[in-house]
C-alpha cells in the first residue's frame, strides 16, 4: 500500500509529514512527500486577519485531495479551520507535544513577569491579546513567516524576542532559545497546539483509511482535540480569532477549558467544564454556549467589525 502525502515546504511542515511517514513505513507502508505552497505561505506583507482566516495553511492540500493527487495532507492541527468542507475530515491526530507557548529570544534571561519593556514579534492574534491583557508593558510587532523566517527577523533587531508554540521550537531543535515557558492557566493555547492533524477526502479507500488511522491517531489526544474543535466550531473561530481552549483527559473524563478575549485586551472570558470522553463534541459546544452567554457573542461581533475594517 502506497501512501501520498501533502504537505507545505516549510521545514516544521516537512519535519510533521516525515514523522507521519516513519510511522507509516514502520508498519509496512511505502509513502512519498508532495510539496505544496498556500497562500499562508506565499502573503507575507499582511496579517493573517488581513488575508482571510479560512482555509490560509490548506486550501491548496485540500484542492489536492479532491482532485486525488494525494491521499492525506498533513496539518499543524491548530491550523486548521474550525469546520471543513463536507466531502473532507479529519482521521487521526498524533499524541500532542507539550501546549505551551514559549517566549524564544538570544537573550534567554528576558521575561514577560520582570516589568521589563521590550519588544516581542508574533502574528497570532490570541498572544497579541493575552499579552495586551497581562503584559501590557511589553510592546508586540506582527511577525509572519516560518520559524527560521521569524529567527532572522529577530537577529535583524526587529524584536527582542518570539512567542512561539513549545512544539516548533522543540521539533526543530531551538530549545536553547527558550526563555520562558507561558502558563496555560493564562496563556490558554489555541484549539488543537502540539498536535499534527492528517486529513482526507471522503473518496480515499476505506483500507487506506484504517491503515493509516491505525498507524499515526492517538486516542486519547482525539477525544481531546474533537472537545476543543466543537467548542471552536460553535464560536466560528479561525486564526484571527482570539479563541483558546485546551482539554485534557483523566480516566473516562474530559476536562475542557476555554475562552475568548478581545483585541485589545481589555475582556477576557475562560471557563471550565467536566464531562465523559464519549461526550467529547457535547462539551465543546456546551462550553462555547456558557462562553456566549456571558458576554462572548458581543466580543465576536465587535472582532469581526474591527477586522473587517
Amino acid at each position: 500500500m502506497h501512501i501520498k502525502i501533502g504537505t507545505r515546504s516549510s521545514r516544521l511542515a516537512l519535519w510533521q509529514a516525515e514523522h507521519i511517514q516513519t510511522c507509516l513505513e514502520a508498519g509496512g507502508l511505502t509513502s512519498e512527500l508532495v510539496l505544496i505552497e498556500t497562500k499562508g505561505d506565499l502573503v507575507l506583507d499582511r496579517s493573517l486577519a488581513k488575508i482571510g482566516s479560512k482555509g490560509v495553511f490548506t486550501q491548496e492540500l485540500e484542492d489536492q485531495l479532491r482532485s486525488g493527487s494525494i491521499d492525506i495532507a498533513v496539518h499543524s492541527a491548530k491550523d486548521l479551520q474550525s469546520t471543513l468542507p463536507p466531502d473532507l475530515s479529519i482521521i487521526a491526530f498524533t499524541e500532542r507535544e507539550r501546549v505551551n507557548d514559549v517566549l524564544v529570544s538570544r537573550n534567554t534571561t528576558l521575561s514577560l513577569t520582570s516589568g521589563q519593556p521590550f519588544v516581542v514579534g508574533t502574528s497570532s492574534t490570541r498572544r497579541v491579546a493575552m499579552l495586551r491583557h497581562f503584559c501590557p508593558h511589553i510592546k508586540v510587532v506582527d511577525m509572519r513567516g516560518n520559524l527560521q523566517t521569524r529567527l532572522r527577523k529577530l537577529d535583524d533587531g526587529q524584536c527582542d524576542a518570539l512567542l512561539l508554540a513549545y512544539a516548533g521550537v522543540h521539533r526543530m531543535h531551538y530549545d536553547d532559545l527558550i526563555a520562558e515557558y507561558l502558563p496555560i492557566e493564562d496563556f490558554t493555547p489555541a484549539v488543537g497546539q502540539g498536535s499534527v492533524a492528517i486529513e482526507a477526502a471522503d473518496t480515499l479507500p476505506i483500507g487506506k483509511l484504517n491503515a493509516i488511522r491505525q498507524l499515526t491517531n492517538h486516542e486519547s489526544t482525539e477525544g481531546a482535540l474533537k472537545a476543543e474543535r466543537a467548542f471552536l466550531r460553535r464560536l466560528e473561530g479561525g486564526c484571527s480569532i482570539p479563541v483558546f481552549a485546551l482539554a485534557t483527559n483523566i480516566n473516562d473524563q474530559i476536562s475542557l477549558t476555554g475562552g475568548l478575549i478581545d483585541l485589545d485586551g481589555q475582556q477576557l472570558l475562560r471557563e471550565t467544564i467536566v464531562g465523559p470522553v464519549a461526550q467529547a463534541e457535547t462539551i465543546g459546544h456546551q462550553l462555547a454556549e456558557r462562553i456566549l452567554g456571558q458576554g462572548g457573542d458581543e466580543i465576536l461581533q465587535a472582532i469581526r467589525h474591527q477586522l473587517s475594517n
